[in-house]
């Protein structure tokens, strides 16, 4: 796990870039701190920042040029199949690493190799001879790559802050705004800077005599129906995750693995503890908020697969206290909440090992979240899903709240109300949304032309559309704007690197081919995923519902972090000489903030919060 940086000039009126590139390297120093360098060469800058995972030695430091001086190669992130990959090249290597083996693979087929690697990974091959640059980024988004183009250059980089060391124009982009308030992160290629974007996974973007080719070398195709019995679809599921997480084993430094007591991170330890006789693992626990504590299911686990566990007790002033620290480093707005206990986690961890298996991307491919229940449900002709509508005005008008268990019960069956009343293919947005009315808080919202033009990339007819597109929809809308940016800017913040066993291709493939019912199946979700690993796992563990974890983000905003979101939201004066919010929409948060039904208004609060704290350090 690494970063990269680097620009190509797109004609010669580009200015000098040289010191841009310095500064942008040294801006990504905690995603690589072993090692930092750059590369220059004519129209061709680049940078990298390295975490020595795979052979340490300096052969291995990049960026890496071949023998011959013409190619060099700036990579972040780990090919899995690089041994195999290797055998076929018949190259004398100078290291070991999986580094030189993509370098050699790129100069022998250039683009064409790339849906040949399993990994996760955003690089950056220049060929000195051509003058010509190729960015990839992996087909499921796990490694970031954002850049920025003008008339004059082309700059990249792994996160925001690097791009921001180069003279590009600070202007926020109002679609992208928008979308971060209703979603409370980025989808697709958007970013909040206008003239940025994140290259989309499975992408990759070629750079020859100045013309600039974006184009895709992965896309999700229709999956063969599995046509196995549910027996079968158990075992397979078994099968591929062990041979996942054994590909993701390979590392010259310390590995363990995250684990939260679910059944996801529970699963990936299980078949970790076969290949490694003493894996760490690793909790948090909450010793403020018992209810989302669940150390004690991680510690069942670690018990039956003997591993070496340590279990982080955190406090409320923990959480609070590591607030600075994740606002700090993200560089562009992200409200997704739960960032905050995955930077202590990584930030723990990294003080014991470099690289952490996760559980990651399970909930998404095999259907393990309610709103997948939700939307599985609200097509059926049932008595409650009639009594529900019949209900409907009643549960609108009731106290809703993310905070209290009998206010989130109240929130999930109104919002499930209003699910039945619409179209299937509008479902997915309903119950992705966190901000539905995003708009009214924008003094110049997207027109709503531009909003549909989004949604349309990704609409699907009704009588085609069933679970499998909706998890197809989370694929390619949260796990790459949430979820993964998420895990990668929390953990390379603390400069660990993360891997996601189930997000290996065979399994994303096959997970994608099983039908609707296997993943989700009257009120049970994930199940073949559950099912299949009844017997491996603490019986504890099976069945029992899912908790996860909610930041106390309601009681903080009416209590210790109150003067901060009266500074830095319910600043009128602010508000009206900025220019982008509707400042008596944003003031009217405060009463509602305190009164008896407060919704998700903590939700709405925190994106606005983040994106002011955001914009003060990078946009004044």
């Amino acid at each position: 796990m690494c970063g990269i940086t680097g620009y190509i000039h797109l004609s010669n009126k580009a200015p000098d870039l040289k010191e841009h590139l310095e500064t942008a390297t040294q801006s990504i120093k905690s995603r690589g701190p072993d090692n930092q360098a750059t590369f220059l060469h004519q129209s061709v800058g680049l940078g990298h920042t390295r975490l020595s995972i795979i052979d340490t030695s300096e052969r291995a430091n990049q960026p890496m040029t071949d023998r011959s001086g013409r190619y060099t190669l700036i990579f972040n992130g780990e090919i899995y199949n690089y041994r195999e990959l290797a055998k076929k090249l018949e190259v004398d290597f100078n290291s070991t690493s999986d580094t030189e083996v993509l370098l050699y693979l790129l100069i022998k087929e250039n683009k064409a190799c790339l849906p040949k690697l399993n990994g996760f990974f955003a690089f950056a091959f220049y060929d000195s001879k051509e003058e010509s640059l190729l960015l990839a980024r992996d087909r499921m988004g796990i490694k970031p790559l954002h850049y920025y183009q003008n008339e004059e250059f082309l700059a990249f980089g792994s996160e925001m802050k690097a791009l921001l060391q180069y003279p590009i124009l600070r202007k926020i982009d109002h679609s992208s705004l928008y979308w971060y308030l209703r979603l409370t992160y980025l989808p697709a290629d958007m970013s909040m800077i206008a003239g940025v974007k994140k290259l989309k996974p499975g992408h990759f973007i070629h750079i020859a005599k100045s013309e600039v080719e974006i184009n895709s070398y992965w896309d999700f195709e229709n999956p063969s129906i599995f046509n196995g019995h549910y027996s079968d679809a158990k075992d397979q599921t078994v099968k591929l995750l062990e041979q996942s997480v054994q590909r993701r084993m390979i590392a010259d430094v310390p590995l363990g693995s995250f684990l939260s007591g679910g059944t996801d991170s529970s699963a990936v330890v299980a078949m970790a503890s076969k290949f490694d006789k003493d894996l760490h693992t690793f909790s948090i626990g909450y010793r403020d908020h018992d209810f989302f504590d669940e150390t004690n299911f991680a510690e069942l686990v670690a018990t039956k697969f003997n591993t070496n566990h340590t279990t982080f007790s955190l406090t409320n002033d923990d959480l609070l206290n590591s607030l600075n620290g994740v606002l700090a480093y993200i560089d562009e707005p992200f409200a997704d909440s739960s960032a905050i206990p995955t930077f202590i986690l990584s930030q723990h961890v990294s003080k014991h090992i470099k690289v952490a298996l996760s559980g990651d991307g399970a909930d998404e491919l095999f259907g393990g979240y309610y709103k997948h229940l939700a939307f599985q449900r609200s097509g059926e002709n049932t008595l409650p899903n009639h009594l529900i509508k019949w209900l409907a005005p009643l549960l609108k008008s009731l106290p809703s709240s993310r905070s209290s268990k009998s206010g989130n019960l109240a929130r999930r069956a109104a919002k499930y109300a209003q699910l039945m009343q619409m179209k299937s293919s509008d479902k997915y947005w309903h119950l992705a949304s966190f901000n539905p009315s995003a708009e009214e808080m924008m003094i110049d919202p997207p027109d709503n032309a531009i909003i549909n033009s989004f949604i349309d990339q990704y609409r699907l007819s009704d009588d085609k559309y069933d679970l499998n597109d909706f998890l197809d929809l989370d694929i390619k809308i949260v796990l790459p704007g949430d979820m993964l940016t998420k895990v990668d800017l929390m953990s390379m913040a603390n400069s660990l690197e993360v891997r996601v066993p189930f997000l290996d291709k065979d399994l994303v493939a096959f997970a994608r081919s099983l039908p609707p019912q296997y993943k989700v199946d009257k009120n049970r979700r994930k199940t073949v995923l559950q099912d299949a690993f009844e017997h491996i796992l603490p019986k504890e563990l099976h069945h029992r519902s899912k908790k996860g974890f909610e930041v106390p983000m309601l009681s903080w905003m009416r209590n210790e972090l109150n003067t901060s979101i009266n500074e830095v939201v319910f600043d009128q004066e602010f508000l009206e000489s900025q220019g982008i919010f509707n400042p008596s929409q944003v003031m009217g948060l405060k009463e509602k903030l305190f009164s008896q039904n407060p919704g998700d208004v903590h939700s709405t609060l925190w994106t606005i919060y983040v994106f002011q704290k955001w914009y003060k350090k990078w946009m004044s």
